[in-house]
């Protein structure tokens, strides 16, 4: 079988255990985000650590998303701003939810690829203290291979699933890349992005049905590639962009 072929099953196979495993979870994280949408609260989201931003930027400001996401990509916490990394040290995140304006029972998903970044299960615990509704979306089983006495864990030596309202498994395999070359002893082709940004989309598709459903129209963005794309999405820019952080004028 070709490295491409092999990689294919592999993905499709992580999918196919999230679409199936998880659609309870998904049920009761996109029950959460409904609700709080018809009452105008802010879905936040933080992706927390490394690449894990990833998982914010898909959904925000994005084709065929909702409006009223606030991604928060504080400085130092993701590999774009790095310089130095924050993500690995604590007491950050009372000053990172007071930035964003995230509220007592305000939705906050909390991605983390693996579920024991540093930040990730700082920004969990605080959550919790301020009674913000935690939905998490990490890798169980990856957490639970992870020493408690690793190094870069928190102190708490928690993993945010553990600490969540609703976790969702986003089924990401130890040590998430998932191929073998010849001669190489390192595994190759990670898993984590693919599989964290269908876990979300899952999430966020039944939100939108759901908040249908309960008669309130869902503002959706349209891509900024499309004829027409100015005409619909720059009214929406003006109306949120002072709630939302980092929203801001195209034109």
């Amino acid at each position: 079988m070709s490295l491409v072929k092999e990689y294919q099953s592999i993905i499709c196979d992580i999918l196919g255990k999230i679409s199936d495993e998880e659609a309870e979870n998904i049920d009761k994280a996109s029950d959460i985000l409904a609700e709080c949408y018809a009452e105008d609260k802010l879905i936040h989201i933080f992706g927390a650590g490394g690449h894990s931003a990833i998982a914010a930027m898909e959904i925000f400001w994005r084709a065929g998303g909702l409006t009223k996401i606030n991604a928060m990509f504080p400085a130092g916490t993701n590999i774009i701003t790095a310089n130095p990394t924050t993500a690995k040290i604590t007491g950050l995140a009372p000053y990172i939810l007071n930035y964003y304006e995230v509220k007592e029972n305000d939705p906050l998903i909390l991605v983390n690829f693996y579920g024991l970044n540093t930040i990730a299960v700082d920004v969990a615990l605080e959550a919790k203290k301020r009674g913000i509704k935690l939905i998490t979306v990490n890798s169980r089983g990856f957490a639970h291979k992870v020493p408690k006495d690793f190094k870069w864990r928190h102190p708490s030596k928690k993993n945010i699933h553990e600490i969540a309202d609703v976790a969702v498994d986003n089924h990401v395999p130890y040590p998430d890349a998932v191929l073998k070359v010849d001669g190489i002893e390192e595994a190759i082709t990670p898993t984590a992005t693919i599989a964290t940004c269908f876990t979300l989309n899952c999430i966020m598709s039944e939100t939108i049905r759901k908040i249908a459903e309960k008669g309130v129209k869902p503002e959706i963005w349209i891509s900024n590639n499309i004829p027409g794309c100015d005409e619909h999405n720059n009214p929406l820019v003006e109306k949120y962009r002072h709630r939302i952080h980092h929203l801001y004028p195209v034109v």
